[in-house]
């Protein structure tokens, strides 16, 4: 056998046996979500006129904070508008609607402006560093993993909770479809009210 034959052969064989010998990649781990009755994750985020908001702030108040995966998309775009035609409705509860992603500052208050949704405040939880975990997403639980297009990736998935004036969950709504998961919302505010 000629020897640059010989060459490729052994540099093929040396190619797999690294690459079957690799390491496989550690999946990151799925964050817990918060039961109901338990204590809500404190946070401080800023919202998107860059204005540091605290869940402090709101004690002996009902919140609802609703978890979603990305500004301007298609289901999020509608989550939020129906949370926006509602506001009224939370008001007269004497409930705070907060949305939360991993979406910055800068990528809110464009969403806010393209989709006229005026009072609703949106909190930008960016992750420290490239390709990190956002704080507050994992905190409450809702950084999991997902798949699309057979394709698996950390990212948020949508989740509601109802926090009670004493601070604790009073209802979680996970993996939420969009379509009338506002009404479910103010209904869950209204049982607490």
């Amino acid at each position: 056998m000629p020897t640059s034959k010989k060459k490729a052969i052994a540099t093929k064989k040396a190619t797999m046996k690294k690459a079957t010998s690799a390491k496989p990649v550690a999946k990151k781990p799925a964050t817990k979500l918060v039961e109901v009755g338990a204590i809500a994750p404190a946070f401080a985020l800023l919202n998107e006129a860059g204005k540091m908001v605290s869940l402090a702030d709101f004690k002996g108040k009902t919140v609802v904070v609703y978890f979603y995966p990305k500004d301007d998309t298609s289901g999020c775009t509608v989550e939020a508008c129906d949370f926006r035609d509602n506001l009224a409705q939370f008001k007269k509860l004497g409930c705070t609607v907060f949305g939360v992603s991993p979406d910055s500052v800068k990528s809110h208050a464009k969403f806010i402006a393209k989709h006229t949704l005026g009072a609703l405040t949106l909190l930008a939880d960016e992750p420290a560093n490239e390709g990190g975990t956002p704080s507050v997403c994992a905190a409450y639980g809702v950084w999991q993993e997902k798949s699309m297009y057979g394709r698996a990736y950390m990212g948020v998935v949508r989740t509601t909770y109802v926090i009670a004036k004493n601070g604790t969950v009073a209802n979680r709504f996970d993996k939420v479809s969009v379509d009338g998961h506002v009404g479910e919302v103010v209904a869950a505010v209204k049982a607490i009210a």
